[in-house]
């Protein structure tokens, strides 16, 4: 019969005993001095080696050839122990067993000396669950028991023993176990069964099972039953996780205010069946995940997660404000109360999202606040708020809007990102050694003033087509993302996979990520890229993005000659009117 991986790799002694050492130093100690005490407590979450250690300790204690302190697995002791025939050694689950009777039983027992052991040892596992009764039965016993008996109470809420029964007992307090041990534990295990498991799967596999090493090994009991080479797209599948992909796309949504298309992900993972309630925690984990990075000095010591992952949310993390951050978190947990409650799970989360998209739309003094911030970052950026009233607006516009609105079609392209070249045309100003000119107003969004036809005229004579059509690759882009890692690991991670071209002063940029046009956006992010541009270059380029001609074309090509073209040479008689 198949044995499940928890308990086929179960220690055997201490020294396999993962991420408890302070407790295994300890009674390795005890056990080479023989200073044993009579009465021991584990406390600490589930999976951390509680029951384990119980076990391993019974076996050191009566073994015939003990190792160092530890059992050696090979005499008749252990391997009765190991097989549960050995009478000395009683193991009691109290979840069962909690009556005064069952407590009354033990205490008849541990008078008689062991059969074939040195001592009898009582492993009572779930001890909080024994009744009042049958703790103030077992006091007396626990405090003054044979000299041939030992007690291993096993509990996971310590705050339920009374305290009588914690003075008599020496506490060992097990911790969750760190994630880096739960994976090498994993990989160890992963190369002995003869399956193929990545580091970062392992990884996953660790956080997943929040510290505790069994639940991390029947995880990968199901990875195994899915593929024998397991990679984090089939831990994902086994623990019925959203792929991080989904995440950052959900998260990217919420901060470009795409309402839509976080509707769309979400129903798309709906019809994967995702549970949503899980889908809410990940998402609330994430921005956890963007808190930690604004808040903390040095968040790779506690976040958990891949390197190329771990880039992508300091990328994302530049966006938010902290405040911003916060109120997501908040959004999002009194959508994972409300799930359950009577509303669908699908429907709370779906509202949550179209919070997070749309603050207006959420009535809480913290959604109010994050307009509010909004709002002063819209001042202090120079945008003018408009509070006419729309008939008033709708006759005033005409007049203040039209005349210029020609000249500023000619010239601008059709994507706002593409502004940026003709931005940087009024002025090659040499980059200064500390690039923070957040304040300059020459690179501002424009505002329809009285000096707006004066830049209209300015860009006028910036042939934009001429730019684009003259572009030629910059070979050496790579070598500038590469230098981008010591100033920035945000901006590099942007960037990467991007490609650039050189046009005159210009240099266009050609990606598909919407990260990197927000980092054009921003003054002193993209002062830092042309700085690292000229002490690769020696030159200074002016930044912005590369339009593809190609894409263009087909755009103004007409269908009805597209189809057209494709049926001459047939015997198809075309006609038009």
């Amino acid at each position: 019969m198949y044995q499940v991986l928890y308990r086929k790799w179960r220690p055997k002694t201490f020294s396999d005993v993962s991420g408890q050492e302070h407790i295994t130093t300890t009674l390795l100690n005890e056990l080479s001095t023989n200073r044993l005490n009579h009465a021991y407590l584990f406390t600490g979450s589930r999976g951390t080696g509680k029951t384990t250690c119980a076990k391993i300790l019974a076996k050191a204690v009566n073994c015939l050839h003990p190792v160092n302190g530890n059992p050696c697995g090979e005499c008749e002791i252990c391997k009765g122990i190991d097989s549960g025939s050995m009478l000395d050694v009683t193991e009691m689950d109290a979840a069962s067993n909690r009556k005064i009777d069952d407590i009354r039983q033990i205490i008849d027992e541990v008078q008689f000396k062991p059969s074939k052991c040195k001592y009898r040892v009582y492993i009572i596992d779930e001890v909080h669950m024994l009744t009042t009764e049958a703790f103030n039965a077992l006091l007396k016993t626990l405090e003054e028991p044979p000299e041939h008996a030992i007690f291993i109470l096993a509990t996971t809420e310590v705050h339920k023993l009374p305290q009588t029964i914690l003075s008599r007992c020496q506490r060992f307090d097990f911790h969750r176990i760190p994630p880096r041990a739960i994976a090498d534990r994993l990989l160890y295990v992963a190369s002995q069964e003869g399956v193929t498991l990545s580091d970062g799967a392992a990884l996953l596999a660790a956080s997943v099972a929040d510290g505790a090493l069994r639940d991390a090994l029947s995880l990968l009991d199901r990875c195994i039953a899915i593929s024998s080479d397991i990679d984090e797209d089939v831990v994902r599948s086994a623990a019925g996780l959203a792929r991080k992909t989904y995440l950052f796309e959900l998260a990217n949504c919420v901060i470009n205010k795409n309402t839509a298309k976080a509707l769309e992900i979400v129903n798309r993972l709906y019809g994967e069946s995702k549970d949503m309630a899980r889908l809410c925690d990940e998402l609330l984990s994430h921005f956890r995940t963007l808190m930690l990075i604004k808040s903390v000095k040095n968040p790779r010591d506690i976040i958990i997660m891949a390197d190329d992952e771990f880039e992508q949310a300091q990328v994302q993390s530049d966006y938010l404000s902290l405040a911003d951050i916060v109120y997501y978190m908040d959004v999002l947990s009194r959508a994972y109360q409300n799930m359950g409650r009577g509303t669908g799970d699908r429907t709370e989360l779906e509202m949550a999202v179209v919070k997070l998209s749309s603050a207006e739309l959420d009535g809480t003094v913290e959604a109010l606040t994050a307009r509010v911030t909004a709002l002063e970052k819209a001042v202090k950026k120079g945008i003018r708020v408009n509070c006419v009233p729309e008939q008033v607006q709708a006759v005033s516009q005409p007049v203040q809007s039209e005349p210029p609105k020609p000249e500023v079609q000619k010239s601008e392209p059709e994507k706002v990102q593409e502004v940026k070249p003709v931005v940087e045309t009024e002025k090659d100003e040499p980059v200064a050694p500390t690039p923070k000119i957040q304040g300059q107003p020459a690179q501002e969004q424009p505002v329809l003033t009285a000096s707006a036809p004066k830049k209209a005229v300015q860009r006028q004579s910036v042939d934009l087509d001429a730019i684009y059509n003259n572009a030629q690759p910059f070979p050496d882009w790579a070598e500038v993302v590469n230098n981008m890692k010591p100033v920035s690991r945000t901006i590099a991670a942007a960037f990467a996979n991007s490609s650039a071209y050189t046009s005159g002063k210009y240099m266009l940029i050609d990606t598909d990520n919407e990260m990197a046009f927000e980092l054009l956006k921003n003054n002193e992010r993209r002062q830092e890229i042309r700085q690292l541009i000229f002490e690769t270059t020696g030159q200074h380029y002016n930044l912005g993005p590369y339009k593809r001609p190609s894409a263009k074309q087909e755009d103004k090509t007409d269908p009805v000659d597209r189809l057209v073209e494709s049926l001459q040479g047939s015997d198809v008689i075309i006609t038009q009117k």
